[in-house]
């Protein structure tokens, strides 16, 4: 299906709503509670992008956001499909670009192949801009996997340890350690504090 030539306002619409309530697979396999939905996801995402525009000049900070904004739109009309869902990598990239193409018909012509190739570059992940969503992608998980850990008293060590040396530039890098070492730093004084109590 391709690229429409007016808004289709009302199935716009109902492809957001659903991203604003659809929960994260990977919270909700670790039973996290009220966990986060892909559009909260992709909306920090976002925010992290247009921070980014003085630290990396190279980057066009502008289309990350846009690249944020879009990298999961496709899970409106598929689902959040992990590795755990029992889907290979061709047939979710197959999925998520047949359900693209369906979302892209619903606004105007330019717009909608815009979106596609936002997507698309995402997935190939070669240019500067889409190494970088793709950093930030992995950066709001481990955050949020950190998150949780605090508020909820839930291990989520396997979000961390599946994401060791996964970022290769900075800011990504030093932000990374910044997370894991606070964290390493609270399990420390749990550690301890359980030590002293036994």
């Amino acid at each position: 299906m391709m690229a429409g030539n007016g808004l289709e306002i009302f199935e716009l619409l109902n492809i957001l709503d659903n991203l604003k309530h659809l929960k994260r697979t990977g919270w909700v396999h670790f039973n996290v509670p009220e966990p986060e939905t892909v559009a909260s996801h992709m909306y920090r995402m976002a925010v992290l992008a247009m921070s980014l525009e003085q630290k990396l000049p190279h980057v066009n900070a502008t289309r990350c956001v846009k690249m944020a904004l879009v990298h999961d739109i496709a899970e409106a009309i598929v689902g959040d499909l992990t590795p755990r869902c029992g889907v290979s990598e061709e047939s979710k990239f197959s999925l998520e670009e047949k359900a693209l193409l369906q979302i892209a018909s619903y606004v105007p012509a330019l717009t909608g192949q815009e979106w596609i190739a936002l997507w698309r570059e995402y997935e190939a992940a070669t240019t500067d801009e889409a190494i970088v969503v793709k950093q930030l992608d992995k950066l709001d998980m481990i955050a949020q996997a950190f998150t949780y850990e605090q508020k909820h008293g839930i291990d989520l060590s396997e979000f961390f340890t599946s994401t060791v040396n996964i970022f290769k530039t900075e800011p990504f890098i030093s932000w990374d350690k910044q997370i894991r070492d606070k964290r390493s730093a609270i399990v420390t004084a749990k550690s301890n504090k359980n030590k002293q109590s036994e």
